[in-house]
């Protein structure tokens, strides 16, 4: 069982989505670039049978900022996207209304 010390080291932050690509080696992941703030970042997700790309760009996401870089299928990615999933799908984590981008989520 996690500690709440535990998730405290996770830093969840508010980025917009900027860019979504095919990823070249596998048909259910997206390599999306977002901005956080003052910098952007790669992140690979598997989100691709849920949502169309023009769907995903502009949108802001809750995003795990403070993640190791890792390998996915060859492309590095270098946080991670929130998102349920259930048998209908995913569902990405999205603020309801416009927030600062870099904000720490809590």
């Amino acid at each position: 069982m996690a500690t709440y010390e535990d998730f405290k080291k996770l830093e969840f932050k508010i980025a917009r989505i900027k860019e979504v690509n095919d990823h070249p080696n596998a048909d259910r992941l997206y390599v999306i670039v977002v901005e956080v703030g003052d910098k952007t970042k790669q992140i690979i997700a598997g989100i691709k049978p849920s949502y169309k790309k023009e769907d995903l760009i502009g949108r802001e996401v809750v995003l795990v900022d403070n993640l190791d870089p890792a390998m996915l299928r060859g492309v590095e990615s270098q946080g991670m996207i929130l998102a349920a999933s259930d048998e209908k799908g995913h569902s990405v984590v999205m603020p309801d209304r416009e927030v600062t981008l870099g904000s720490i989520v809590k």
